[in-house]
């Protein structure tokens, strides 16, 4: 990597540990706007699709669902899911993004095929720093703050966020306030 890599790599992790820090204490206040999740699903699939057809990756999407909640923040837990489905499903693979409402709830799913992640990793996702494949812990690219910023995102709209992998299909779902 150049010097310039290096510096904005370490910059955009700065950042994110700032995030993270505020986040902790209250200071994220999503703002609130009715969105429907599919157009914001669709936006942020778009820009994957490149890097999902290069990887051989099939990108699909269905169902429904409204909120009240920040079109940015939510976007860029869109984009931490689907970079992270991507990433680890194999050439042949899928990433499905599924909604949907319950009563006063909405739900997102995003689903990929691949390898799973053993059981007794799932509780330490949402760590700092945690990266489940170990063997790409070198990367600077991806510092394990991700999935972090992704639950502090969710719960700061009054949400929550869980994963399970098994029989080849990992599955993170989202549950927000409608």
């Amino acid at each position: 990597l150049s010097n310039l890599e290096e510096l904005q790599g370490m910059a955009q992790m700065v950042n994110d540990m700032l995030y993270l820090a505020k986040a902790e204490h209250g200071l994220i206040t999503p703002t609130r706007e009715r969105l429907q999740l599919e157009d914001e699903v669709q936006a942020v699939m778009e820009f994957f699709a490149p890097v999902a057809e290069d990887a051989q990756v099939t990108l699909s999407s269905a169902g429904h669902a409204r909120i009240e909640g920040d079109r940015t923040m939510l976007r860029r837990v869109l984009s931490n899911l689907l970079d992270n489905a991507v990433r680890h499903t194999p050439a042949g693979g899928y990433v499905k993004v599924g909604l949907s409402e319950a009563g006063d709830r909405a739900r997102i799913d995003v689903e990929n095929s691949g390898p799973d992640i053993p059981a007794q990793l799932l509780p330490r996702l949402f760590d700092r720093f945690y990266r489940a494949d170990q063997a790409r812990s070198e990367s600077r690219e991806h510092a394990g703050l991700g999935l972090a910023i992704t639950r502090s995102i969710i719960q700061a709209h009054g949400g929550t966020i869980d994963c399970e992998s098994k029989d080849g299909v990992t599955r993170f779902w989202i549950e927000l306030p409608g």
